[in-house]
Formats: C-alpha cells, structure tokens, sequence
C-alpha cells in the first residue's frame, strides 16, 4: 500500500468553503471591525507622529527611566536617537502604534480567557490544544483569511498578528492564577471573601509577575509580525524590510532591520522591567499574602 492509494482528504477545499461562507455571511460585521481596527491604528499613529519627534522620544525615555532606572533610560534615548538618524522614524512609529493596537487587543481577550481557564479544568482543557494549534500554524497562513476577509493594509496585518501573540498571554495568565498559594485562597474564603473579591485583592495581584512576563511574550510575538504584515501593505517597518526585499537593497533592509531589532530591544526591557519591579516587591514583603486576604476579609465584611 502506497499513500497514493489512500482516499484524499479535501481539508483545503472544505476550508475554502468555509471562508467563501464567512465572506458572505457576516460581511457586515468584518466591515465594522475592519472600520474600528482601522480607527483605532489611525488614531495611536497620529498621536505618535503628530507631536514633534523628540516629545515621543521623551514620553519613552520617562517610560523606561520610570521602569528600570537611569540605565535603560539612557539606552534608550541612544535606540531611539539612532532610528531617528536612520531615517526610520515615522516607520518605527506606525510599527509602534501597529504593535500596541494588536498586544492590547490581544491581551483584552488573552487574560479573561486565562483566568476562566486557571478557574475551570475543563475550559483549560479545550483552550490549551487550541492554543497549540494557533502558536505552531506558520503565520504566513493567517494572511490568507485575513485579506480575504479585511482587505489588504494594516487591518489584516493586526488581525494575523492578534490569532499569532494571544497564546502566550493566555498561558502565563492560567499559569500565574494556578500558582497561588491555595492556602492563601482558602484563608480568603475563611474571611468571607467572595470569589470575585479574592480574584481581585488575591489571585491577581500575587500573580502579576507571571502575567507581565506574558504581557512581555505577547509584545514580542506581535513585533516578530511586523514584517508578514508588511506584505499585505501595513505601513511601517516591516514595509520597507518587503521593499529592500524586492529591489535587494540592502541599505534599505540593514536600517528597518536594524530599527525593528532596536524597538523591539525597548519594548521588551521596558515590559521587563515592570514585570521585574512586581517580582522584586514580592521577594521584599514575604507576607504580602498576609494583608492581601486581610483586606478581602475586611472588604467582604464592610460589604
């Protein structure tokens, strides 16, 4: 027996039919989204390029000084000063204002759909191979639906980049919730803290070093989008990385390169850097646990 042999399974063509299908069936609704994704970018990348260049450079500098200290903020002014003499600035902000529209979508879906996970073994247990399967398809395949079904520009480009980065932030949020202490949960409820008071005043705050570590794997993956959403027309960096790509010029490539490794360089020291700061309070204050369920049982009880 050969593969030939075997029947062929028509996966492709089912698929096709079930995107013509969407096409037409909810046209409306991917008209809405794509206006309001649409919106959305074009409002963050007038804020970040409208102001003079250096006032942006300043909010990111203060940003990153407010993070980790004097050293990333020099490091800082240094990344962005060189993709300013670069040429590259405008470019770097409309990848900037592309990455911010997806990571925070992505995390508005991602931690909900973390908590509800960490709560119920069940959901877990259906979200996690879904997950799977969304982190290893290439990412070149979501580009497909996306154009079919927004068009080409920078829409499709955040709608790819959205299914590509949420699975990282959907894990380390199921994984920071199951970490806590279940001690420290149970002392809660000893208290009379509801559930939804001991998410909020317990689970949460213990586990947000975990969930900034995901927030920080989120803004990487949407970084490593920038240039596959270059193909389907976003602007920004990842535009001009296709362009050299086309002509071979290499000067062109070598500086949208060169800026894209720089910016993604700040992003993930500055997320760090946050994510650092909630661990450090937590290895400094041993009986942070102490208080947290102390004030769920008095919140519970003043209510």
């Amino acid at each position: 027996m050969t593969p030939d042999s075997l029947p062929r399974i028509p996966l492709g063509e089912w698929a096709e039919r079930f995107v013509d299908w969407i096409t037409g069936a909810w046209s409306g609704f991917f008209e809405v989204v794509t206006m309001i994704l649409q919106d959305c970018y074009g409002a963050l990348e007038t804020v970040l390029t409208a102001p003079p260049w250096w006032v942006i450079l300043l909010v990111l500098v203060a940003l990153a000084f407010w993070s980790k200290g004097w050293k990333l903020a020099l490091g800082t002014l240094i990344g962005l000063a060189v993709i300013a003499m670069l040429e590259q600035w405008e470019n770097a902000m409309a990848t900037l204002a592309l990455v911010i529209v997806a990571a925070v979508i992505s995390l508005i879906v991602a931690i909900p759909l973390g908590i509800w996970a960490a709560k119920s073994s069940r959901v877990s247990s259906v979200v996690r191979p879904v997950l799977d399967f969304m982190q290893t398809m290439p990412a070149f395949v979501y580009l497909l639906p996306a154009v079919l079904l927004l068009s080409v520009g920078p829409v499709p480009g955040i709608f790819a980049t959205i299914i590509f980065s949420i699975a990282p932030g959907v894990r380390m949020t199921e994984l920071g919730i199951r970490q806590v202490d279940g001690e420290v949960v149970e002392a809660g409820q000893a208290f009379g803290a509801t559930p939804g008071r001991i998410l909020r005043q317990i689970q949460l705050p213990l586990a947000l070093p975990t969930i900034m570590a995901g927030v920080n794997q989120v803004i990487m993956l949407t970084l490593s989008m920038v240039v596959i959403a270059g193909l389907v027309g976003a602007d920004g960096l990842g535009k001009d990385v296709v362009a050299s790509l086309g002509t071979l010029d290499v000067a062109l490539g070598v500086e949208a390169g060169l800026s894209v490794v720089i910016l993604a360089m700040i992003l993930d020291r500055i997320t760090g850097g946050f994510g650092a700061r909630k661990r450090r309070r937590r290895a400094a204050e041993p009986t942070a646990a102490g208080p947290a369920v102390q004030a769920a049982g008095a919140t519970a009880a003043a209510a």
